[in-house]
C-alpha cells in the first residue's frame, strides 16, 4: 500500500512540474512583452486561433498533434514539449532528493525562478520583476517556518549584503567597460541567492561561490557566442539562477569543498 502512495506522488508530482512548465514558459514570454496573461485564451503563435482545452495538455498535446498546429498545421517549436518534460523531471527529482519537506518546497521555489529566468532571459535579455518578488516572498515565509524569526532576519541581512556586493560590481564594471556591464535583474537576483544560501550555510562565503561557479557555467556558452555571433553580450541571469539551484541541491558539498580549502 505504502509502495503504491509512493508511486502516485511521483506521478503527481511529474505532472504538477509539467503544467508549472507550460505556465513557467507562459510567464518568461508574455511578461517581457506586457501580455495579459490571466484572462487571455491561449493562441496558435502563428494563425493566431484560439486553443481547445484538449491542445493545452502538457505533453500529450504536443504528441498526439504530431508538434504541429492542428488549425494551420504550422510547425510548433519543441521548445513547449522541453519545457513541459524538464520542469516535470525536475519536480520529481526534487521530490525523490529531498522528500516531502521545507526543503522541498524552497527547490520548487528556486527551480520555479530558474525557468522563467531562462525563458526571459534567453528570448529578451530581461529578468522579470515579478518572479524575483513572489520568489523572494515565498523564500521568507518558508525561511520563518523552517528555523522562526531570528533565523529569517539574518538570512535576510545576508541577502541584503549580496545585493549590495552586486551592486558595487555593477559600478565597478560600468566604469572599466564605460557601459553597463550587470543588468538590474541580476543585482536582484545576487538578493535571492544570498537569501536563499546566506544562513545558516557558511554566510556569505556561499553566496561568492555561487557568484564565481555561475561565471563557469557561463563561460562555454560565452565563448561559443563570441566565436559564432561575434556578440560580447550575453544572459547571465540563468547562469546565475543555475549557479544557485545546484548549490542547494548539493550544499554539503560545496561546504565540504569550502571547509576542505579552510575558507570557512
Amino acid at each position: 500500500m505504502l509502495c503504491r502512495v509512493v508511486v502516485v506522488m511521483e506521478i503527481l508530482m511529474f505532472i504538477l512540474g509539467s503544467i508549472m512548465g507550460s505556465f513557467f514558459l507562459c510567464l518568461g514570454t508574455r511578461l517581457p512583452l506586457k501580455e495579459n496573461f490571466i484572462n487571455a485564451r491561449s493562441k496558435c503563435d502563428y494563425c493566431h486561433e484560439n486553443l481547445r482545452w484538449y491542445e493545452l495538455i502538457p505533453i500529450f498535446s504536443y504528441l498526439i498533434q504530431k508538434g504541429k498546429c492542428r488549425h494551420c498545421h504550422h510547425d510548433l517549436s519543441i521548445t513547449y514539449l522541453l519545457m513541459e518534460l524538464i520542469t516535470g523531471f525536475l519536480f520529481l527529482g526534487g521530490y525523490l532528493y529531498f522528500g516531502f519537506t521545507i526543503k522541498l518546497a524552497i527547490y520548487l521555489v528556486l527551480v520555479s525562478v530558474t525557468l522563467i529566468i531562462f525563458v526571459s532571459d534567453f528570448k529578451y535579455m530581461v529578468i522579470l520583476d515579478s518572479p524575483l518578488i513572489i520568489g523572494s516572498i515565498m523564500l521568507i515565509v518558508l525561511k520563518y517556518l523552517e528555523g522562526g524569526w531570528q533565523y529569517t532576519f539574518v538570512a535576510l541581512i545576508y541577502g541584503v549584503v549580496a545585493f549590495s556586493v552586486m551592486y558595487l560590481i555593477k559600478l565597478l564594471g560600468d566604469k572599466i567597460y564605460h557601459r553597463e556591464s550587470l543588468g538590474g535583474g541580476d543585482i536582484k537576483l545576487a538578493f535571492l541567492i544570498g537569501l536563499t544560501l546566506g544562513y545558516p550555510y557558511i554566510g556569505l562565503r556561499m553566496s561568492l561561490v555561487c557568484l564565481i561557479f555561475a561565471s563557469f557555467l557561463a563561460l562555454p556558452y560565452a565563448l561559443a557566442n563570441l566565436y559564432l555571433k561575434k556578440k560580447n553580450e550575453l544572459p547571465y541571469g540563468p547562469f546565475l539562477a543555475s549557479s544557485l539551484l545546484i548549490i542547494f541541491i548539493f550544499l554539503e558539498k560545496f561546504q565540504n569543498l569550502l571547509i576542505f580549502f579552510n575558507l570557512t
